[in-house]
């Protein structure tokens, strides 16, 4: 730390360091490739800390984000709601070497927030009358039978923003957002890198993400790759059949 009482760490390993634990839960910010927490992620892959279960909504892709984490078998168990781009994601839950706990996105981003919020949990008829409704409470109301989604809360959150100050006051850019506000309240630690860490007063209030309250830990970010997690382009004749004339 930079000095005393301050949230800022001079690294990921640093910031890291005493607060993840073998077998804890951990939500990890990001949609894929898009605002996941790189250098929080490495320094995690770097302390062999394992038997983790992640909250996020996939595990990257093969060789990125979460998906180092796959490759060194650090996760024990992944609560996602998209798995699709991750090919050792599927080899792994196929041989049984992963627990997978399946969530519709949208109530997978409602059980975060509601457990960021203190609320126990909440209905929903997401779900009902299939795979996802088994073992779960359903309670019919108007002729509608909703399912009993419990909020979800972790050890420590790792989120990333695009701005940051040293009270922790964070500002995520577009659709790196997604997830990262929710699971920074939802989190006992969280813990946030920043690509651009300023001086207290230099964000404007009206344009906080998340206020600092939430955030225990925040560190200047060193590299982000910034992948398109799937590229999609018109090929050339398309693109000359589409011109208005």
């Amino acid at each position: 730390m930079s000095a005393a009482n301050s949230k800022i760490y001079a690294d990921a390993a640093s910031a890291l360091q005493g607060v993840v634990k073998e077998g804890m839960t951990l939500m990890c910010g990001g949609f894929g490739a898009c605002g996941i927490p790189e250098n929080l992620i490495d320094a995690l892959k770097a302390s062999g800390v394992g038997k983790l279960t992640v909250v996020s909504n996939n595990a990257g892709l093969d060789g990125v984000g979460l998906g180092l984490l796959l490759q060194t078998r650090q996760i024990r168990k992944m609560v996602s709601s998209y798995v699709g781009e991750n090919k050792e994601f599927e080899r792994q839950y196929l041989a049984g070497e992963l627990e997978l706990e399946f969530n519709p996105q949208g109530t997978l981003a409602e059980r975060i927030r509601a457990g960021g919020a203190g609320i126990y949990g909440f209905y929903t008829k997401v779900g009902a009358g299939t795979l996802v409704a088994e073992g779960k409470e359903t309670k019919t109301v108007d002729g509608e039978t909703y399912v009993l989604e419990k909020g979800l809360v972790a050890d420590v959150s790792l989120v990333k923003a695009w701005k940051g100050d040293a009270e922790g006051n964070l500002i995520y850019r577009k659709t790196a957002r997604n997830f990262n506000p929710n699971m920074a309240t939802a989190g006992r630690v969280t813990v946030a890198e920043v690509e651009e860490l300023v001086p207290v007063g230099a964000l404007d209030p009206d344009n906080i993400h998340t206020p600092g309250i939430f955030v225990q830990r925040i560190i200047q970010g060193v590299h982000y790759t910034k992948l398109i997690e799937k590229r999609t382009v018109r090929k050339r004749e398309e693109k000359a059949n589409a011109v208005v004339t």
